[in-house]
């Protein structure tokens, strides 16, 4: 049966103008669950900072002085972008591509921190940031307002228009975070995000599955060409098979995760921060929080974390503007699968990858930019629609305009 289809409309230079409909009060659930986290994120690295100072030759205060900063330059971010019209933000994606860009070329010049030779961050003096997180905002941002224009244009389901330029995006994220970054984990978080959101615009399943099966070779490659990548996917296939040197982070991670048992040995307490467990503050976290609190904890950790995407899936769901929602979609889509590699890796079930625990993780950079996407979507709740049912994300997708379009007699 064929959907009836709607005169398709030019495309113009100028963007569509916003229809966010009537403002009314936000999101504070949502405000709520992420200083929930905040807060429990700021609790396990205080916790392990003696034991982090102690392996790293620095004052006890040193890594809960550095996430409290963290934290107070995230309200920052979050009340910019929580207070700049969604308008301005999809003008403003030229600008965002080009900082975030010069600061990928800045973080290739520099020299690399020995300790971390990948070419991931710009260090100037005391100063470091990581590139990559500024490239997901700015790629959100843009393909919110690329796709909501191809939409007003009907031009959508346009190879040439729409799909070609989204596989140049999708090659540039393969080849500058995945290949020459080494960051095969953001690169899937990015490229996770591209997918979510063409889907939910209305690009057809088919020429997804082109873009998805793009991203397989050129991860294939990453691979095949890549000693450590190797390493890490052998590693992942038998985890215990050599936990002396490439599967040791694996292991100790798996470690701590169990040694925390039903109940967790105490927040006081941890075994695995004294120098056993790499990266016990930022990307391994989550197996730390699992020794200290155990089975419940986790459950009730990943309870929050659920929580916090369910509600970002209701304001997208309940939002009339394709902007806005191709916004929430975005976030929700990074935020989620960033959270289940995370979490997935301490836990065996995924190769381990260099990326963090949003809102727990310590980070300055990851902990800043994730507050000013979320910080987005707080604005964008303030528009959501109540006059009619909640629908699911499906049914959205096939009720759009763009979506009749795509659909011929």
């Amino acid at each position: 049966m064929a959907f009836p289809t709607t005169p398709r409309r030019s495309l113009t230079a100028r963007q569509p103008e916003l229809d966010l409909g009537r403002k009314h009060r936000p999101d504070y659930v949502l405000l709520i669950l992420c200083a929930v986290m905040l807060a429990i994120g700021l609790m396990v690295v205080y916790a392990i900072s003696p034991a982090l100072a102690q392996a790293n030759h620095v004052s006890n205060n040193y890594y809960v002085t550095k996430q409290l900063i963290a934290i107070g330059l995230s309200l920052v971010a979050f009340i910019v972008t929580a207070n700049i019209p969604l308008s301005r933000w999809r003008q403003a994606y030229k600008p965002l591509l080009i900082i975030a860009g010069l600061a990928t070329l800045l973080a290739f010049v520099l020299p690399v921190n020995p300790a971390y030779p990948a070419h991931r961050w710009v260090r100037l003096g005391g100063f470091s940031f990581q590139s990559v997180e500024l490239v997901k905002l700015a790629i959100l941002v843009w393909l919110a307002g690329f796709l909501s224009q191809q939409i007003h244009a009907g031009q959508i389901i346009n190879f040439s228009k729409t799909v070609k330029p989204i596989i140049y995006a999708v090659i540039a994220i393969a080849v500058v975070v995945a290949g020459i970054q080494s960051d095969l984990g953001s690169s899937g978080v990015m490229l996770a995000m591209v997918a979510t959101m063409a889907y939910v615009a209305g690009l057809p399943f088919k020429r997804i599955l082109l873009v998805g099966l793009i991203i397989i070779l050129i991860g294939s490659l990453a691979i095949s060409v890549s000693p450590y990548r190797r390493a890490r996917l052998e590693t992942y296939l038998h985890p215990t098979s050599n936990c002396q040197s490439t599967g040791y982070q694996a292991c100790q991670a798996l470690i701590a995760v169990g040694s925390g048992g039903i109940v967790g040995l105490g927040l006081g307490s941890s075994v695995q921060a004294y120098g056993y467990l790499p990266e016990a503050a930022n990307d391994s976290i989550f197996a730390i929080y699992a020794e200290k609190f155990g089975f419940i904890g986790s459950a009730l950790l990943l309870v929050v974390l659920v929580a916090f995407f369910a509600r970002l899936k209701t304001i997208a769901e309940r939002l009339t503007d394709d902007f806005s929602r191709l916004i929430v979609v975005g976030i929700l889509a990074w935020l989620s699968v960033q959270a289940f590699i995370n979490i997935g890796s301490m836990l065996g079930l995924l190769p381990l990858k260099g990326i963090t625990l949003p809102f727990i993780s310590s980070g300055g950079t990851s902990v800043v930019i994730v507050a000013a996407a979320v910080g987005l979507a707080f604005q964008a709740s303030q528009y959501t629609s109540y006059s009619t049912p909640r629908v699911s994300t499906e049914t959205l997708r096939r009720t759009t305009p763009n979506r009749l379009r795509e659909v011929k007699n």
